[in-house]
């Protein structure tokens, strides 16, 4: 079986107020992107990787793959001007059939166990979605009414890597883009699969915010061996 990894970069960092994208930002002494692709690198399946970054940011990201001696192998593609058009783009890199993973650069604390077990997941069921079951207490507010709880144990909290089988994905992504494609569960979804979801892991957190960051740098720490 053939296994294709698509690592989609797209993000400004906006939310963290710095000019440098995040998934460029510093991370234990290197782009938290060198960090993601060295996960899917890491997996026992060992994945075709397809980075999908803005064009503009290209020369930027070679110029720090030179800077860091960074050898992850790895095909540069072109994004779109929304995550859905990038996917797009990066798929049309893959040829013959297969299963393949869709990760945010953002998140570079995926273990390769857990892409291992989506690439699995997905081998057997279609599509595997990681995600954790929430664990707060939650409501809904509609505007002009009363926020109402929701049952948490049916609330789950979506995270990537997100694996499907490529002739799935393949046909889902020939809808035209709409705005409620928030991830690519929802657009296979809306192509008529049902979605099945794998526990994610805690420490797999999305780089968003600096405090994110500084989670981040905290977790790898503590995973190093003690001297």
């Amino acid at each position: 079986m053939k296994y294709i990894a698509i690592i989609v970069a797209g993000g400004k960092g906006s939310r963290m107020n710095h000019a440098v994208p995040k998934q460029f930002l510093e991370l234990q002494g290197k782009p938290v992107l060198m960090h993601t692709l060295e996960a899917f690198a890491n997996c026992a399946l060992k994945p075709e990787i397809i980075l999908v970054l803005n064009i503009h940011q290209h020369e930027f990201w070679e110029e720090l793959c030179r800077k860091h001696e960074f050898r992850v192998a790895h095909q540069l593609v072109k994004g779109g001007a929304e995550r859905f058009d990038s996917v797009k783009n990066g798929l049309k890199k893959i040829k013959g059939d297969g299963v393949v993973a869709i990760h945010d650069a953002v998140r570079p604390l995926v273990s390769p166990e857990l892409i291992e077990n989506a690439f699995r997941a997905a081998e057997l069921e279609g599509n595997a979605i990681t995600a954790l079951q929430a664990v707060d207490s939650i409501r809904i507010q509609i505007e002009g009414q009363h926020a109402t709880p929701l049952n948490r144990n049916e609330i789950f909290l979506v995270q990537t890597p997100q694996a499907f089988q490529l002739k799935q994905l393949k046909k889902a992504y020939l809808q035209p883009y709409r705005i409620d494609f928030t991830d690519d569960a929802s657009v296979v979804e809306k192509a008529g699969y049902p979605i099945h979801l794998l526990p994610g892991e805690r420490t797999n957190i999305k780089i968003t915010y600096t405090e994110d960051l500084q989670l981040a740098d905290w977790f790898l720490q503590t995973k190093k061996p003690a001297d």
